[in-house]
C-alpha cells in the first residue's frame, strides 16, 4: 500500500496488546476502486469504553504512520469459519457514521467552516464532521490531505500548504487560517449560506462534478456492528 509492504499481523498484535482490546483483525480494503486503506476490526473487552481516538494514539506510538489503520470498526464478536478462525471475507465494510472520538460533535458556525466540513466529509467519506474533529482521527492521511488542499484552493481561491493541515488538523483551526488569508486579500470571499439539504449544500458549494454520488459513497470510518448469532 502506497509503496510500503504492510504486515497485517503486526498491526493486529499491537492492537491486541492494548488493555481494552480482546481481539483484533486488520484488512487492506478497497471498497472504492483505486482507494485501498487499512481497516481495523476490534472486539473490546467487556465494559470497555475505549474510543477510536485512544486506539489511534496508542497504535501511532507503536507503528509507523503507513501502518496505522485509517478506519476502525467495533464488533461485538468476530465472524468465524467452521474451523474456528476469523472469517475475514465476512468482515463488514466500515459505515459512514462519525467515529467514537474523545470530543463531542460541534457544528460549523459559519460559511467558511461549513464549506471545509463539506470538503472533509467528501474526501473522507464520513457523513458527519464536527469542527473540532481531527482530520487524521477521521481516517485522513497524507494523500487525502493533498485532496483537501486542492479543494480548498478551488473553493476559496487561496493556497494552503500541505503542512498547514498537519499543523491545524481541525475544521476550526483550518477555517481560521483560510479566513485570515481571505482578510489579507487572497482568494475569494466565502459565499453566503443558503438553507438547502446537506447533500445539495456540499455538492453546490464545492462545485463537485459528482453530486449524485452522495448516496453511493462507501460507508465511512467507524461503526458498531452486531453480527448474526
Amino acid at each position: 500500500m502506497r509503496g510500503y509492504r504492510i504486515e497485517l499481523g503486526e498491526i493486529e498484535t499491537v492492537l491486541e496488546r492494548h488493555g481494552t482490546v480482546r481481539e483484533a483483525a486488520v484488512l487492506a480494503r478497497e471498497d472504492v476502486p483505486g482507494e485501498k486503506r487499512l481497516v481495523a476490526y476490534v472486539v473490546r473487552q467487556q465494559e470497555s469504553v475505549s474510543t477510536v481516538t485512544q486506539l489511534l494514539e496508542y497504535v501511532s506510538k507503536k507503528l509507523p504512520a503507513y501502518m496505522v489503520p485509517s478506519a476502525f470498526v467495533m464488533l461485538e464478536r468476530m465472524p468465524l469459519t467452521p474451523q474456528g478462525k476469523i472469517d475475514r471475507p465476512a468482515l463488514p465494510a466500515p459505515e459512514n457514521s462519525r467515529p467514537d472520538l474523545d470530543q463531542g460533535y460541534v457544528a460549523p458556525r459559519g460559511p467558511t467552516e461549513e464549506i471545509v466540513v463539506g470538503i472533509w466529509a467528501q474526501v473522507l467519506r464520513v457523513e458527519l464532521v464536527g469542527i473540532d474533529d481531527d482530520f487524521f482521527e477521521l481516517g485522513g492521511h497524507s494523500l487525502l490531505a493533498t485532496q483537501v488542499v486542492s479543494r480548498v484552493r478551488e473553493s476559496f481561491g487561496v493556497e494552503v500548504e500541505l503542512r498547514v493541515l498537519f499543523e491545524h488538523p481541525t475544521v476550526r483551526e483550518l477555517g481560521a487560517v483560510i479566513e485570515e488569508k481571505l482578510r489579507g486579500g487572497e482568494g475569494l470571499a466565502a459565499p453566503a449560506m443558503v438553507k438547502v439539504s446537506r447533500a445539495e449544500s456540499w455538492c453546490c458549494r464545492l462545485r463537485s462534478s459528482d453530486c449524485g454520488s452522495w448516496t453511493s459513497w462507501s460507508r465511512g470510518v467507524v461503526s458498531t456492528t452486531s453480527l448474526p448469532r
